[in-house]
């Protein structure tokens, strides 16, 4: 094996943990169900799960990723052609990371492919297959999610209506609540109010604002079983993840024919795994909080639509971005309560413009680089 290539391949797969592994577990965070720790831990078991899987459940992920087709066979065995783009896509989604963006590494990937073909086949790169199997999955995978996760959680919330449960807004002191106001009777600033009234206890914990639910189904509390429920759902989401994403840098590795697809996802899956636990913290905390306020339900419709979508497309062989569903169901989510930042939103759809350009760029001056070599 080109040992330039392992190393590129390998930084590729630490980035993409650190930028993406969080996603699946970001509502977990941002809704106070769990913990960075808990939830990064959790996350990182899921998506390694879904990596080892990976061969046997998206197999077409490995064809479409290596280059076959998008440019020239002989393009595809050559050695530079390989470093170049696993380079220039690792480079890319570093970058997002120091940023602090969550940004797709499918489309830094193409971006790299795109790049690096371009400059290394005379005759350029299939604009065709560019946009039926590329381009056009990524650009309506964002509006799908924002699409379900507006017409599902509407329904998910008159379900729980229906079945008489309510949401409060309570003052916690760790486990405990303090203070609760039910649903329509003030928020946060009713709660507060409420708990000001209340005898003063000096705690080493400090008090915070949460949204919970009241109520019973067949005897069990609903607040516990949208716990259970949106852990479950975060699993799935990492799992979906690594089923989708790892195939897309191992298919990189399998053009050197050193390795054997199983295990090029076993090492690229232990990669992400890494990456995850080292360098995961700052687009998890754009995930789970500067992205838009949420409680626990809606965490669990955000996961449940993203999920879906990411499971089905790998099934169908389709690369969509893990990265651009989870956002585009938090984006959907934050628009139907309202509590969207627009502007942490606008950042993160100008970093999906450019992260194709910039790993084309990059790709192009890494082949030319390495082609001296």
């Amino acid at each position: 094996m080109d040992p330039l290539l392992f190393v590129c391949v390998v930084f590729l797969a630490y980035a993409n943990g650190a930028n993406d592994n969080f996603k699946g577990v970001a509502t977990l965070f941002g809704s106070g169900v769990s913990r960075y720790r808990g939830a990064l831990l959790w996350g990182t078991l899921a998506t390694l799960a879904g990596s080892l899987l990976a061969v046997f459940l998206a197999r077409g992920l490995l064809a479409a990723f290596g280059g076959k087709g998008l440019v020239p066979e002989a393009v595809t065995v050559l050695p530079a052609f390989a470093v170049a783009a696993a380079f220039a896509a690792a480079a890319t989604v570093m970058l997002a990371v120091r940023l602090g963006l969550p940004v797709s590494t499918t489309h830094a990937i193409v971006g790299a492919l795109v790049g690096a073909g371009w400059f290394a086949s005379p005759a350029g790169v299939d604009l065709a297959r560019l946009w039926q199997g590329f381009f056009l999955p990524l650009l309506l995978s964002p509006l799908l999610a924002i699409a379900a996760a507006l017409a599902l959680y509407p329904l998910v919330r008159a379900a729980r209506r229906a079945l008489g449960i309510r949401r409060e807004t309570c003052v916690c002191v760790g486990r405990e609540v303090v203070a609760s106001i039910p649903e329509g009777a003030g928020g946060v600033q009713a709660a507060l109010a409420q708990a000001a009234t209340l005898p003063t206890v000096h705690v080493g914990t400090r008090p915070q604002c949460a949204e919970r639910y009241s109520g019973r189904v067949i005897g069990i509390e609903w607040q516990r079983i949208v716990e259970v429920l949106h852990y479950l759902s975060a699993g799935a989401v990492s799992f979906a993840r690594g089923v989708n994403d790892t195939p897309k840098m191992a298919a990189i590795l399998l053009l050197s024919g050193a390795l054997g697809a199983q295990g090029g996802v076993t090492l690229v899956g232990a990669a992400i795994a890494v990456g995850a636990l080292l360098s995961a913290r700052r687009v998890a905390q754009t995930m789970a909080h500067r992205i838009t306020d949420m409680n626990p339900g809606q965490g669990l419709v955000a996961n449940l639509v993203t999920s879906a979508l990411v499971l089905g497309a790998s099934a169908l062989g389709m690369p969509v971005s893990t990265t651009h569903v989870a956002c585009g169901a938090l984006f959907g989510i934050g628009a139907i309560t309202r509590r969207g930042r627009w502007g942490t939103i606008g950042t993160i759809a100008l970093a999906w413009v450019v992260t194709l350009p910039v790993a084309a760029a990059i790709g192009a001056a890494a082949y030319w680089s390495v082609g001296r070599i």
